[in-house]
């Protein structure tokens, strides 16, 4: 089953014949075939083993959800970024493996923010445009899934040829190293500091002040590099045009009762200098190192038909995409600060054990009742899903930590967050696939992976970093505080 990096295979048929052998000599066990990492070439483990496609409807239901309490935010926030029609595709996860190109090894299927690649940086997804219809731009994105029947010369027509995004990819990755090595406007941020619900006639003029303070400091970001004397032309000014939206904040919440705020002292800002850390850091650490194990050496990226080691067949595109913000069960939450990164499940999950991977797979029907660590097999004329449920309990301070999790985690069995942690909107991504029942019962549709995890359905995964704007999250926080359904 060898291959040689950077060409094409051998025949897909002879490879998955005798794939079909070692299974059969596995019986019951989950194989994963491997080659150390040799210049001659390395073993692929696809397609799926067998093993990993479970019946649905013989599994016993597992989902058990925290009890809501009095307190408890019941509202829900949806923003529509689409499917990825634009076909925004990559090997890169900036997150967990910034700067790596490739880092992945295996397609991310992206949605919101335009630009995300290995180089991403704070400025440049704040610099970029969105899918999202709201404006969010915050990034959003996961492995795709394909459908793998052998059929090489379908996967050749079908899949988007990697080549036409080369050269856009190739500028954004230029772009996004300028930005890291200009200096940038480095300002607290202010819906996080915000009360955790908004009375409706307070709404209107905060969400304008909070609109207005993020123009003026992308305007001064856009000044800054020019400058002669930064302290009078850039800083000066800023913090005086935020003082004074600030200070229409605290009048609007002290004419409808609430408690005298001095937000005043969220004016000043300070000039971060390049220094490899990825941006503004909202008060904390915004760590921008690959996660321990990563490979930093620049990997072999995709052929020209988007595939990689390991990763072949036909992408399938979700027929829905939801991204949907959720509260908490014991009481209120609050903002995300903007920039914070997020990671749900893990891609390594062969290397690191089960601590972080999470059960993701569902069918339709079943969202309630079952959610599996395999590959289900549904109904006939059911649709495949994933739920994504990112941790919501974030430390108030940081927004990114040294292996990425520490500074955002789960909350307890009950839905509360530990001590010193507070309860942001939790972010629920649910993908919805339209498999062929035959190809489900056949065992031909996988998840991309890194070569080692051989398209193991526990190791799916997805990243979220938040790029809203002030305003958009101020709005998400209001909706799931006040129990409303709201959709952008």
């Amino acid at each position: 089953m060898a291959r040689s990096r950077g060409h094409h295979r051998i025949s897909r048929r002879t490879k998955i014949a005798t794939g079909a052998l070692g299974l059969a000599a596995a019986v019951g066990a989950l194989v994963v075939v491997t080659t150390a990492g040799g210049s001659s070439g390395d073993a692929s483990a696809d397609p799926a083993n067998k093993a990993f496609f479970v019946d649905i409807t013989k599994v016993k239901p597992n989902v058990k959800k925290p009890r809501q309490q009095g307190n408890a935010s019941r509202g829900t926030f949806t923003v529509d970024c689409g499917l990825n029609e634009n076909k925004h595709f990559n090997p890169d996860n900036f997150i967990a493996a910034p700067g790596v190109k490739n880092g992945a090894q295996h397609l991310h299927d992206y949605v919101g923010n335009l630009s995300t690649n290995a180089d991403s940086n704070n400025k440049s997804l704040a610099k970029a445009g969105t899918t999202c219809k709201n404006g969010d731009k915050s990034a959003y994105f996961w492995p795709v899934i394909r459908i793998d029947t052998g059929d090489e010369e379908k996967a050749k027509q079908e899949n988007p040829p990697a080549d036409q995004q080369k050269q856009k990819r190739d500028q954004q990755a230029a772009d996004a190293k300028q930005d890291k090595q200009q200096p940038q406007v480095d300002c607290p941020d202010v819906a996080s500091k915000l009360p955790g619900e908004v009375p409706d006639d307070a709404q209107q003029p905060i969400e304008d002040a909070l609109k207005k303070v993020d123009e003026v400091t992308d305007a001064a970001n856009k000044k800054l590099p020019n400058a002669k004397n930064v302290d009078q032309e850039v800083l000066g000014p800023l913090t005086e045009q935020r003082k004074q939206e600030l200070d229409k904040i605290s009048q609007s919440l002290m004419k409808i009762g609430q408690q005298p705020t001095d937000f005043g002292q969220l004016a000043p800002c300070k000039v971060k200098q390049p220094n490899g850390a990825g941006g503004q850091d909202n008060g904390g650490q915004n760590n921008n190192k690959p996660e321990p194990g990563t490979d930093t050496k620049p990997q072999q990226g995709e052929n020209n038909n988007n595939e990689l080691e390991g990763n072949d067949g036909v992408i399938q595109e979700p027929i829905r995409a939801q991204l949907t913000f959720v509260g908490n069960e014991t009481g209120k939450v609050t903002a995300m600060p903007k920039f914070l990164r997020v990671l749900y499940g893990d891609a390594k999950e062969s290397q690191n054990g089960p601590k972080n991977a999470k059960d993701s797979w569902t069918c339709e029907g079943f969202e309630d009742k079952v959610i599996m660590n395999k590959y289900p097999i549904c109904p006939n004329g059911k649709n495949v899903k994933r739920i994504h449920e990112f941790p919501s309990c974030w430390d108030g301070k940081n927004i990114d930590s040294t292996n990425h999790r520490d500074h955002i985690v789960f909350p307890d069995e009950n839905g509360k967050c530990k001590q010193g942690f507070k309860a942001v909107p939790r972010l629920t991504v649910t993908l919805t696939y339209k498999i062929p029942h035959d190809i489900q019962v056949k065992g031909q549709y996988k998840v991309d992976a890194f070569p080692f995890e051989a398209h193991n359905p526990l190791s799916d995964h997805d990243d979220f970093a938040n790029v809203m704007s002030q305003c958009i999250m101020n709005r998400v926080v209001n909706c799931i505080n006040k129990g409303k359904r709201c959709s952008e």
